[in-house]
């Protein structure tokens, strides 16, 4: 570990020249050779269960004396499923298609040149992120397939595990002849680190945080270089007058209770003035089998006269809980309105069986996904077919929605030519 008095700024530019260096290496090497130092990692996780499991004691028992809640003790946790769970993600980011060097929109122009896009690395990705240790094995997976060189900040709590992940990812690296400096792991709890990372545009290319809001607002508004985030989840499901009743209470349902605390969980409901009487009674009682509270806007409230009265923050609010917001609007351009106004542009949902409606939804809804008849919680790259995913983007530049290999590289263009001259 990083000893109290080393200098922080001298150790985070070592760290940045490294990885620099590193990223060059990376990029050159090739499809097989990091798919071999994906494999040769998985072996040493599998090789290093005793040692992991004890760095992982060290930062629990610290975790406890500290005080630490039950649910961040539990995400920090390294289970010997997690470390299954750890080792097989590496062998299926080493067995997804590789996006380096793919050539595409090649045609000639009348000069007789060739001219296309190659899609490339972006270089140095800096992930900052929070107590979940599994994390860093995801994001130095996703960051050397897609030929990137990182640097890894994990959580002060996960310290002690992270090193041993670190030790096991350099042991593949290794083996396979790369450098390993393509993925380091901060080696100190000092906050000053993720100061400097996040201000070191000559070595970094792009950050990446994963954790809570407090933590993304921070690293938005300090960084000197380009963040690829995502602040809130605040989704929408609306039931359009023309939805199928069966679909929209499963879908709603689903969207809400499949799990509480996703950023692509539903936490505000819109339903249509036609059908308000009849569906939502069919709404609030599914939704209080389940243990959710509903909080309705005066029209909603005319039909389920017991639930809370939903108040101006009830539309902001991500609740990440057994929490629901419902409003009757009335009619697709009222619902479109409410969305564009109050959504996070994460993820939205209609429900409806007409479709010059879900086109319009589609069309006029500006959120990173956008759904016709399926549950909000869809929006992850696993189930987008990226095979995986470093988080969510709802930025509207570079990467957007779940952010899988592609979203970490970037296209130059190619020419091709003969001896060609520009006239």
């Amino acid at each position: 570990m990083v000893g109290p008095l080393m200098d922080i700024s001298a150790y985070m530019a070592d760290v940045g020249q490294k990885a620099r260096k590193a990223a060059t290496a990376v990029a050159r090497s090739s499809t097989a050779e990091r798919n071999d130092a994906l494999l040769a990692m998985a072996d040493a996780l599998d090789a290093s269960r005793d040692a992991l499991t004890d760095a992982n004691r060290q930062d629990l028992d610290a975790g406890r004396e500290n005080g630490l809640e039950p649910a961040m003790l539990d995400r920090l946790e390294l289970t010997p499923a997690r470390i299954d769970t750890m080792i097989e993600g590496l062998r299926q980011v080493a067995s997804l298609p590789d996006p380096i060097g793919e050539i595409t929109g090649m045609s000639y122009r009348p000069s007789g040149i060739q001219v296309g896009k190659m899609r490339v690395p972006l270089g140095v990705i800096g992930i900052i992120y929070e107590s979940r240790p599994n994390v860093t094995v995801e994001a130095a997976s996703l960051c050397l397939k897609s030929g990137n060189a990182t640097v890894l900040r994990g959580g002060s709590e996960s310290l002690h595990s992270n090193q041993a992940i670190a030790a096991c990812i350099a042991e593949g690296l290794r083996q396979v002849g790369l450098p390993e400096e393509a993925v380091q792991v901060i080696k100190t709890r000092d906050r000053e680190a993720v100061g400097k990372l996040i201000t070191m545009p000559e070595y970094v290319d792009v950050i990446v945080p994963r954790g809570g809001k407090g933590l993304i607002e921070r690293i938005s508004r300090d960084a000197r270089v380009p963040v690829i985030k995502h602040l809130d989840g605040v989704c929408h499901v609306y039931i359009d007058s023309h939805a199928d009743p069966e679909k929209a209470l499963a879908i709603a349902v689903n969207a809400k209770t499949q799990r509480y605390g996703t950023c692509n969980t539903m936490e505000t409901l819109l339903v249509d003035a036609e059908i308000a009487a009849d569906i939502l009674p069919l709404l609030a009682s599914a939704f209080e089998e389940k243990g959710v509270e509903l909080r309705g806007c005066e029209r909603t409230r005319d039909v389920l006269a017991h639930v809370t009265s939903a108040t101006e923050d009830d539309w902001h609010a991500e609740y990440l809980s057994p929490v629901l917001a419902i409003r009757v609007v009335d009619g697709l351009d009222a619902a479109i309105a409410h969305i564009n106004r109050y959504s996070s542009q994460h993820t939205d949902a209609i429900v409806t069986e007409n479709y010059t409606r879900a086109r319009r939804f589609l069309t006029e809804v500006d959120s990173s996904s956008v759904m016709v008849n399926a549950s909000t919680r869809f929006a992850d790259g696993f189930e987008y077919g990226l095979g995986a995913e470093i988080g969510i983007s709802t930025d509207k530049l570079h990467a957007r929605g779940p952010v899988g290999l592609e979203g970490l590289t970037s296209q130059k263009y190619v020419v091709f030519g003969d001896g060609h001259i520009r006239s």
